[in-house]
């Protein structure tokens, strides 16, 4: 009798084991994510517990408490149970658990995106960084010099000291530190073409030609123009003539512009007026990309001193007052 038990129980355990062996094989090989990729955000600090809950949570395990303890036996067998890292994932159809712990042992997090075209403002890149979901804001509420001397700058007006470019994150990933990757390229882009300027630039510092440069990115978008009209204004700059661009006095009228410009602004005197001032503003006026500064510190050779649009985009280039006027009378009639 004893005997008969013994062999049952050992069959009625076999019998389990083999279930069990079954299981966990359905366990490992059965995809996870069968519809629709998901997106898994784990938080800093989650035990590995907490990580299958919330992957049970969004992709509902077959046998919850089974699949936990599955889990927890491959993740050992793997050596990745304490190897889990935070962060934003996306689980693609067809994962299976053991591709779920690489994944998140990897630390391939999702990256996520923002640009910052050229001939952008500072006010502009603020508010895009603001509106961002996938960022973490810790710059609400803190003026522009504050910003810049998170960044560890020495200048005291923000406007054109960020490259106009595309920065990848990761999510919760801070506004401060993707200002510094786009305040840090548009100094080491500024560095290298400072080094290879073309010489008797009435030009004479990196800070300058950053100035122009912006100027230069507002006049146009054509991109075979701006060494053009970077000539232009480095020859009235030679000559002692005043820049007399729009786009200064527009940035100088602030909130008041409302899509015109009248004679009285024209006739204003502020720091950005160049039909009022010598020289350069003070400032920067908009984010300058690589091909304006380019552009400034080699200028295409040339005589001419004034441009007017043509309407297109593009612009008509003249050497003499009479000239120009003669090409502005011709824009003003075709409007």
């Amino acid at each position: 009798m004893k005997a008969r038990i013994s062999i049952a129980l050992l069959l009625i355990i076999s019998v389990a084991l083999s279930w069990l062996w079954q299981d966990y094989q359905r366990f490992i090989e059965q995809p996870l994510i069968v519809q629709h990729p998901i997106i898994m955000d784990i938080a800093k600090g989650s035990p590995f517990n907490s990580i299958i809950q919330q992957l049970d949570s969004q992709v509902g395990f077959q046998q919850p408490e089974i699949d936990m303890l599955w889990f927890k036996i491959l993740a050992r067998q793997q050596g990745l149970i304490n190897q889990l890292k935070a962060g934003e994932y996306q689980l693609p159809v067809g994962i299976t658990p053991k591709e779920f712990l690489v994944l998140l042992s990897s630390g391939a997090v999702m990256q996520h995106g923002i640009t910052f075209p050229e001939g952008w403002t500072f006010k502009q890149l603020r508010q895009a960084l603001v509106v961002d979901k996938n960022l973490k804001l810790t710059l609400t509420g803190i003026g522009d010099a504050d910003i810049l001397q998170k960044l560890g700058s020495d200048y005291t007006h923000p406007e054109g000291l960020f490259f106009p470019d595309t920065y990848r994150f990761e999510k919760h990933t801070t506004d401060l530190a993707v200002l510094q990757q786009a305040y840090q390229k548009m100094q080491q882009v500024l560095k290298q073409e400072w080094a290879n300027k073309a010489e008797g630039l009435p030009i004479k510092t990196p800070y300058e030609a950053l100035i122009l440069a912006s100027i230069v990115e507002r006049e146009t978008g054509v991109s075979a123009e701006r060494p053009i009209i970077a000539g232009v204004f480095i020859r009235r700059l030679n000559k002692g003539m005043r820049l007399q661009t729009d786009p200064t006095v527009i940035y100088g009228m602030g909130e008041s512009y409302q899509g015109n410009i009248r004679k009285k602004d024209l006739q204003a005197l502020t720091p950005y007026n160049t039909y009022r001032i010598d020289g350069l503003p003070p400032t920067p006026i908009a984010m300058p990309g690589e091909q304006a500064i380019n552009a400034v510190l080699h200028p295409a050779q040339g005589n001419s001193l004034y441009f007017v649009a043509n309407g297109d985009g593009s612009h008509n280039f003249s050497a003499t007052l009479n000239e120009h006027n003669r090409a502005v009378r011709a824009f003003l009639r075709k409007r």
